[in-house]
């Protein structure tokens, strides 16, 4: 999913999806955004979500279930997606929501930008496994995602290599930082982005679905 698409069909401040988003940020809060089809969700999801909260420290990821994917076919329906991703969210710093549809938002950075504008003062940062980085290029306003929030990305299963010398990698390969300032990320200045080594987990929603390989979010 990408950037710069239509533009929300209520300005942000007075959007009902933003004035009752279903759950509450308070300003200081370090808050992972790790976006999705959950077509199913599994434990390679939870595998990212529970890496990122730790060697991050953030206070919440919000698990956030698209409404659709522009670079994937139709996904299942989202009530179920949603139903899975919360079977894999645990712990009371994960909170699934359907924010996305909601807003109508169909493009990463709109959502990127309302939930900023939703809860000024929460340090957001965008959470990817490293096989979403192999294709951020192809996200709609690429630049703009890396621009507006700090970004983590997690080993993935045969991602390594391809992923560090993708299109984004190498264009913001100056803001890169060291996997020792995890910590910090969430409260740096976009652009800037690391690279998190961890146990691999080989679970795959494509596997599970018996489709052919797919990329993107």
């Amino acid at each position: 999913m990408g950037s710069a698409g239509p533009a929300p069909r209520h300005p942000v401040g007075g959007h009902p999806a933003l004035q009752k988003p279903g759950f509450w940020l308070a300003p200081g809060q370090t808050v992972g955004l790790f976006g999705g089809s959950f077509d199913p969700a599994h434990d390679g999801h939870q595998h990212v979500a529970d890496t990122a909260r730790r060697r991050l420290g953030l206070d919440r990821i919000l698990w956030l279930v698209s409404p659709g994917n522009p670079l994937k076919g139709r996904p299942a329906d989202l009530k179920r997606r949603v139903d899975s991703a919360r079977r894999f969210a645990r712990g009371p710093s994960m909170i699934v929501t359907d924010i996305e549809a909601r807003l109508g938002s169909a493009y990463t950075i709109d959502t990127l930008r309302a939930l900023k504008a939703r809860f000024p003062g929460v340090n957001f940062v965008w959470l990817m496994g490293a096989d979403n980085l192999n294709s951020l290029h192809r996200w709609r306003g690429w630049p703009q995602i890396m621009a507006e929030v700090p970004v983590a990305v997690i080993a993935r299963p045969g991602a390594a290599l391809k992923s560090r010398f993708s299109p984004a990698a190498l264009r913001f390969a100056r803001t890169r930082r060291r996997s020792e300032a995890a910590s910090s990320l969430a409260r740096t200045h976009a652009p800037a982005w690391l690279y998190l080594n961890a146990p691999l987990n080989f679970s795959s929603s494509t596997a599970l679905r018996g489709g052919p390989p797919q990329t993107g979010r």
